[in-house]
């Protein structure tokens, strides 16, 4: 089985306001949580460890990206 490369993008969105994709991801999330049929069961894995496991790949993704410019050119970048 080949390797799942999973794109994470983390940002604050006001809750409730009626966002159309906030409230498709409310509405997937419940459904995820209350769902028998689904296999997968992430509620072992601490927050914790999802959180330090994010940071470390932001990091490494980070320096790979500062190593490959000169002069700072990624921190002037506005938006990817």
């Amino acid at each position: 089985m080949g390797k799942i490369n999973w794109k994470i993008q983390i940002c604050w969105v006001k809750a409730h306001a009626g966002i159309q994709g906030n409230e498709l991801a409310d509405t997937h999330s419940k459904e995820a949580t209350t769902n028998e049929d689904i296999t997968e069961c992430y509620k072992k894995v601490p927050k914790s460890e999802v959180v330090s496991e994010l940071e470390v790949i932001s990091i490494k993704k980070w320096q790979s990206e500062w190593d490959q410019t000169t002069n700072g050119e990624t921190t002037k970048e506005t938006s990817r």
